[in-house]
């Protein structure tokens, strides 16, 4: 019997075509949502879930540049604002050789639904570039990032779009973003872009918000069956901030981390990743090398497995802090044959959907994406009050603020799947819980 979801899903796959990352969050989302749109009828009346899947507003644009040695160099910039109805768009800049507008929109999508779980007012976006700041000059990354601005800036502010950090786009880049916006505008707008340094009214505890609100969230997934993350142990990949975050916050929790990956390969530490060891991950993201083999040359007894993942490691509890897709069917049936029971997304839809299909059918309970990292958008929207009210935050308060904010994530994401599935499943109840909230704004505001 066709579900009333697919006639949308074929909309989205005939309006973009060659973009698999999107469609793929197409169907994940639209997917799990399908009892919701069979009790609302109101919502296929209003045509909601074609507005849905379409952005408000996509944006592309030339970014030109000078390198080091004098030579022009040209890429391409996208900013795609998919959904205002719960507040001004909200999502990070990613700056990767692989952003192209399949990224973008899969990406602004998914943030939709992970900001309305915040429970704080803001909507859905994306951005980024093409360019590739590894392996550039201070210098260069400036020179990129004020082109960019330059382009961007009239696209956004502090009342229609808020952009973050993501893959690419850290302290250094939002600094020079923020540069040329000020420069530009002549105004000290600084709740415009968030992730700043604290100087220039940056939130504390925001570089490590992502990693420790996965890890709030891995905690409430486990306690909510039955088990303990203290002496768990885990495996992640990535090093960037991300996985530096989730691998500080499993050491505060008792937790032992034993592996972590790069594009290289992967590390296997069976000492455990701990103190300087997870310092360590910041001077290798800050090498521009993005490799993570040093580690192994750097700490006697751990050892580096060239061009492997390291799904294959035995642990308690897998985090994916990469990227998108890096866990694919054949991973999936590794985490299960190690008798895993806990699997928690801790990058952007880091597991194809046949890949978290078999990890739920054999018995492994997942955190999805949208709902276990959503911590770092959340501390963003913190980080906007803060700027609105100008008044400083600490940072106990900050991760004070972040715990709450991932329990009832947790908490409502599991409620929802209770109420729509009769059972807890936190991918298909995060969807539906995001959705309900866009869906009850969207509908207030009329056909727009």
């Amino acid at each position: 019997m066709a579900r009333i979801v697919d006639k949308y899903i074929e909309i989205a796959k005939r309006r973009n075509p060659g973009e698999p990352e999107f469609i793929q969050t197409v169907e994940e989302v639209l997917g799990s949502i399908e009892p919701v749109v069979q009790q609302h009828p109101e919502y296929e009346k209003s045509g909601l879930l074609a507005r849905l899947i379409e952005p408000e507003r996509g944006i592309s644009f030339r970014v030109t540049w000078v390198d080091d040695n004098g030579q022009v160099q040209v890429n391409r910039g996208y900013r795609y604002q998919f959904n205002s109805a719960l507040g001004p768009y909200k999502g990070g800049l990613r700056f990767a050789p692989s952003v192209y507008p399949g990224i973008m929109k899969f990406l602004g999508f998914e943030q939709i639904f992970k900001n309305a779980l915040t429970g704080l007012p803001i909507g859905g976006a994306k951005g980024g570039s093409d360019f590739d700041p590894n392996g550039k000059s201070d210098a260069e990354v400036m020179r990129f990032c004020q082109a960019f601005m330059t382009e961007l800036y009239r696209h956004i502010g502090p009342e229609i779009d808020v952009p973050a950090g993501d893959l690419g786009v850290a302290g250094r880049e939002i600094g020079y973003l923020y540069g040329q916006y000020k420069r530009l505008t002549t105004r000290f707008d600084s709740g415009v872009l968030t992730g700043k340094q604290i100087v220039m009214g940056g939130l504390p505890g925001r570089t490590e918000a992502t990693g420790y609100g996965i890890v709030f969230f891995a905690e409430h997934m486990l306690q909510a069956n039955g088990e303990e993350l203290a002496g768990k142990t885990v495996v992640i990949s990535g090093f960037g901030n991300v996985a530096w975050g989730t691998a500080d916050m499993l050491q505060k929790k008792g937790a032992k981390l034993i592996a972590f990956s790069g594009p290289d390969g992967y590390i296997l530490d069976e000492a455990g990743i701990t103190g300087e060891k997870v310092d360590y991950f910041l001077t290798l993201r800050n090498s521009g090398k993005n490799i993570c083999a040093p580690y192994a040359d750097k700490f006697p007894g751990s050892k580096f497995f060239p061009g492997e993942k390291p799904w294959g490691v035995k642990a308690d509890l897998y985090i994916p802090c990469a990227t998108q897709n890096d866990v694919h069917l054949e991973h999936a049936k590794q985490i299960v044959a190690n008798g895993c029971k806990f699997y928690c997304e801790g990058a952007n839809m880091p597991t194809t959907n046949e890949a978290v299909k078999y990890l739920q059918d054999n018995g492994v309970i997942v955190g999805p994406a949208k709902a276990a990292n959503a911590g770092g958008v959340a501390c963003s929207a913190i980080e906007m009050s803060q700027n609105a009210r100008k008044m400083p935050m600490d940072r106990e308060e900050v991760y004070a603020m972040l715990a709450k904010i991932m329990k009832n994530i947790h908490d409502n994401s599991a409620a929802a799947s209770q109420e729509f599935y009769g059972k807890y499943d936190l991918v298909a109840g995060a969807n539906i819980a995001g959705f309900l909230k866009v869906a009850e704004a969207m509908n207030a505001q009329g056909y727009v």
